[in-house]
């Protein structure tokens, strides 16, 4: 039984829109006291909010969420939200692998974690070790997959290659700087300028940042020098971008002949414009688009995903 899910709260919408206008935080019907076999009844301790949230709020994103008709609401609603952690509450028969009181998140994209609690199928949740943490459990899902699968499926990187990126004090700029580490890769990171740029850039050192640029840094003409001797006058075989705009503009021309250039945001809001002699004359660049709202589909499935709140623990 879990009455405890007697009264339930969600953020919820009925239509696509402006999240300030379309969102609102609504009493939902409440579950049945008796767990479906096979399920589990959770508690979500945090849930965040990604801006892809916001997108598929928007109505822009290409993955939505499925429709409620069991909510109580005057119309059929979505409850947002696509990650988070959550506690076991109660289990149902049939599960065998998950005991109340374990963390889990879940696996299944746009499951409406906006939540104060739900019922998954045990298949779609995944065991955290509590040593992770809550924030980190609670972002594990999209940003370190997208990290991993950039560094892993456009070009074979070899320990001592470079990546270079926009964006790295991001959530998935951090995370490709402690997974290129781990793999010997070298990385420099371009990040904006700020108030205690400094700080910053000694906390993405830490973390395993090769080299720390500021934009102006990465745009000054003597820049280009360093670089060549920081790679030996190799070319810089991945450019990650999420920002966009004329930035991107001047990290794609520090790449090498035939790298990837995988853009997978525009934090800018500004178009990606690139020279066409990169593409042209000298041939030397490859966009790739990552579709991160794909990969949300099938890396979380994968049995590296799977394992990774072990692997941060």
């Amino acid at each position: 039984m879990c009455r405890l899910f007697s009264s339930r709260r969600a953020i919820i919408y009925s239509e696509t829109g402006d999240p300030s206008q379309v969102l609102s935080v609504s009493k939902v019907s409440a579950l049945s006291e008796k767990v479906p076999a096979g399920n589990v009844g959770v508690k979500f301790l945090l849930s965040p909010i990604n801006p892809a949230d916001l997108n598929v709020v928007q109505g822009v994103y290409p993955s939505k969420p499925e429709i409620r008709h069991d909510l109580g609401t005057p119309f059929p609603s979505f409850i947002g939200g696509n990650e988070g952690l959550a506690q076991v509450e109660c289990v149902g028969n049939g599960v065998n692998n998950l005991s109340i009181g374990d963390w889990v998140i879940l696996s299944k994209p746009q499951s409406g974690t906006w939540a104060s609690h739900a019922y998954a199928d045990a298949k779609d949740v995944i065991p955290v070790d509590k040593k992770v943490g809550e924030v980190r459990a609670a972002t594990i899902t999209v940003n370190p997959p997208t990290a991993r699968g950039m560094l892993s499926d456009f070009r074979d990187l070899v320990e001592g290659d470079f990546v270079i990126q926009n964006g790295a004090n991001s959530a998935v700029g951090q995370a490709v700087i402690q997974i290129a580490a781990a793999r010997g890769l070298r990385t420099i990171n371009v990040v904006r300028d700020r108030p205690g740029i400094g700080d910053l850039k000694q906390q993405l050192i830490s973390l395993g940042a090769t080299h720390v640029l500021t934009e102006d840094e990465l745009a000054d003409k003597s820049t280009r020098g360093k670089i060549k001797e920081w790679t030996g006058r190799k070319g810089i075989k991945l450019g990650l971008n999420c920002v966009s705009g004329k930035m991107t503009t001047v990290l794609a021309k520090y790449l090498g002949e035939n790298a990837a250039l995988v853009s997978y945001g525009a934090m800018s809001k500004s178009p990606l414009s690139l020279p066409t002699s990169l593409f042209i004359f000298q041939m030397r660049i490859n966009l790739e688009p990552y579709l991160i709202w794909l990969l949300a589909n099938t890396l979380v499935c994968d049995p590296l995903t799977r394992r990774a709140p072990d692997n941060v623990a």
